[in-house]
């Protein structure tokens, strides 16, 4: 994957990928409100793919992005929760796990940032609260503890 981003006027830029081009205009959006949407878009054409390869139908996607940042600079995200309301043909736990799969397996980006930033989500299924400030496995910034684990003899 490539992106050129070439300077246009004032701030505004033109980022241009092998697909297409867009104007980044600083700062009526800023970067990082882009890399936000980013983040979001990716889970949300998760939401649409993966129950679409299972014979189903997500209507009315909405993901609302909320991000913490750090007060010094960089100003890293330091927690990020993502708030998905959808309907679909399922039942609420297959849409659970559909929500599951984008977060932890599936989205490049929010995988990008989960080993820096506290990342949770709440799931609004066909009108019914499914899950609430669900936390995934990583980027919670502390230690597993899996126990003792049984190995092999090498």
């Amino acid at each position: 994957m490539n992106v050129k981003v070439i300077h246009k006027e004032g701030m505004k830029f033109e980022a241009k990928t092998a697909k297409s081009s867009f104007i980044i205009d600083c700062p009526v959006i800023s970067p990082v409100e882009y890399f936000l949407a980013g983040i979001i878009t990716c889970s949300a054409t998760d939401l649409i793919m993966i129950p679409k390869n299972q014979g189903k139908t997500v209507t009315d996607l909405v993901v609302d992005g909320d991000v913490v940042r750090a007060e010094d600079h960089p100003r890293k995200f330091v927690k990020l929760h993502l708030t998905y309301n959808f309907n679909s043909d399922a039942d609420d736990t297959t849409a659970a796990r559909w929500v599951m799969a984008s977060v932890e397996t599936y989205c490049s980006t929010i995988n990008t940032v989960r080993d820096t930033t506290e990342i949770s989500y709440s799931i609004t299924h066909n009108g019914t609260l499914v899950r609430e400030n669900e936390k995934i496995i990583s980027g919670t910034g502390s230690k597993i503890d899996l126990g003792e684990i049984d190995a092999c003899c090498s």
